[in-house]
């Protein structure tokens, strides 16, 4: 007679996997990325999940087209996983982790641009579909923000994603960028206030 499964045995691995997930949960980025570099899954999984909302923050500041956005997100995303490796403890995971989300944008970026710019015999396909006008409006206010983000200086636009998105505190941009800490404010100040006035409406016409 064949030996049956260990039930027990199986609810004993359930229970301590469940039991562990809030210890994984505890742990710093940085033993997290050297666990997952030692083929620990959920050690990978719990980073995934921790940055995933930060990397879509960070995506939609750098892409002006929401699905561009989503989709670079989630190629991020499989970047970590597949590149974790490269990891290299030099700088903090956070910063390791927004250059790889701003390198897929960018590229991901100039893929989008290139299509943009095919020939129009293969654009029209595209061009009988009919967008809805809040679409299209939601489409152009996203590309104005974007506009805007690089339209600031390269400080000014790192300390804001930093900051806003990453949601680092002053302290840590300025350990991150090697600058003080009031001269990480006064980035952050001059940028915000930029994009304040980039975003204002332009003035109407008095009327004659």
């Amino acid at each position: 007679m064949f030996p049956q499964p260990k039930r027990a045995e199986a609810r004993l691995v359930l229970r301590d996997r469940v039991r562990d997930q809030p210890a994984y949960a505890g742990l710093s980025d940085l033993v997290l990325a050297v666990r997952a570099k030692d083929g620990d899954g959920r050690a990978l999984e719990t980073l995934v999940e921790r940055h995933a909302p930060g990397v879509r923050r960070l995506a939609g500041y750098l892409l002006s087209d929401h699905e561009d956005a989503e989709d670079a997100a989630q190629e991020a995303l499989a970047k970590l996983c597949t590149r974790i490796g490269q990891f290299r403890g030099e700088a903090r995971f956070q910063t390791w982790l927004y250059s790889l989300v701003s390198n897929t944008c960018r590229d991901l970026g100039e893929r989008q641009r290139r299509r943009r710019h095919q020939p129009l015999d293969q654009a029209a396909e595209f061009a009988s579909d009919e967008i809805p006008q809040e679409a299209a409006e939601w489409r152009d206010q996203r590309r104005h923000l974007a506009d805007c983000m690089r339209a600031l200086s390269d400080d000014q636009r790192r300390v804001m994603v930093l900051k806003d998105v990453l949601q680092l505190s002053y302290e840590e941009i300025a350990l991150e960028m090697g600058m003080p800490v009031g001269t990480v404010k006064c980035h952050a100040h001059r940028g915000r206030a930029r994009m304040r006035r980039a975003l204002e409406p332009a003035p109407r016409a008095a009327a004659g």
